[in-house]
């Protein structure tokens, strides 16, 4: 049977950006608006930021020139852009096959809630704090913006277009964290409650790994197999401790 899907993928969220400042700053105070000037798309990274995805590009170029990605995808918006561009230094980008900014691979959009904080939505839009306290964040779509379900819905067409495009290859996405739950959900063939109570867990770590391999002998056909779990690769320099994630075995599931 020939196989279709890549050999490998990496999921990778974007470094710690300013939003993700102001936003831990708003929440912390119980504040109701996230102050950052910029549209989200414009969002830059962090020196935290920046200094995190130096180190995951230093761990990408430790690996053999047959491990490392052959294919690099990303989101168009600025921090994962940034973040794509450090990691891009230290894999040889004439060497790679594609380097591709995919607007499918965009920030969950927010509608009237963009900015807001939970206390800012519970403040001014009360009636919908309700509503998506009741559906859950997997259904709800706040107006002019989208549900965890639609976000899924364009990423089934990234998986189209890689396993079309891309078969065999290794392929790096550098995304934002909803959009690598919603690929978990997708690649692990996940339920509404097994993806929601990993994101009850905690954040997806800035500049973490999730990756998968194909296993020719998994399921019916091969599939792809989960290798790391929110991998974070240590800074270079002083500074903060960063936590490591779980290294999961690469056996398919029962």
């Amino acid at each position: 049977m020939e196989q279709k899907w890549p050999q490998e993928i990496w999921l990778v969220r974007h470094g710690q950006s300013a939003g993700n400042v102001a936003r831990d700053a708003a929440e912390a105070a119980a504040g109701h608006l996230i102050d950052i000037a910029e549209r989200d798309v414009d969002v830059p990274l962090s020196e935290l930021g920046i200094r995190q995805s130096q180190a995951l590009g230093s761990w990408f170029a430790a690996l053999t020139p047959n491990e490392r990605p052959s294919v690099v995808l990303h989101s168009p918006y600025v921090r994962a852009a940034e973040t794509a561009n450090i990691l891009l230094r230290r894999l040889e980008r004439e060497s790679l096959l594609a380097v591709v900014a995919d607007e499918r691979l965009r920030e969950k959009e927010f509608g009237i809630l963009d900015r807001l904080t939970t206390h800012g939505i519970a403040h001014k839009y009360p009636e919908l704090y309700a509503q998506r306290q009741h559906v859950g964040k997997f259904y709800f779509r706040p107006p002019g913006g989208e549900s965890w379900c639609d976000v899924i819905l364009r990423l089934r067409s990234v998986l189209d277009t890689i396993t079309r495009e891309y078969c065999g290859e290794r392929v790096l996405i550098v995304a934002h964290q909803v959009i690598v739950n919603c690929f978990r959900y997708l690649i692990e063939r996940l339920d509404e409650a097994s993806i929601l109570a990993f994101d009850r867990a905690g954040d997806v770590p800035n500049c973490s790994v999730t990756s998968y391999a194909f296993d020719p002998h998994a399921g019916k056909r091969g599939k792809l197999v989960v290798r790391l779990v929110n991998f974070v690769a240590p800074l270079e320099a002083s500074g903060t401790p960063v936590t490591v994630g779980k290294d999961v075995p690469s056996a398919p599931k029962a």
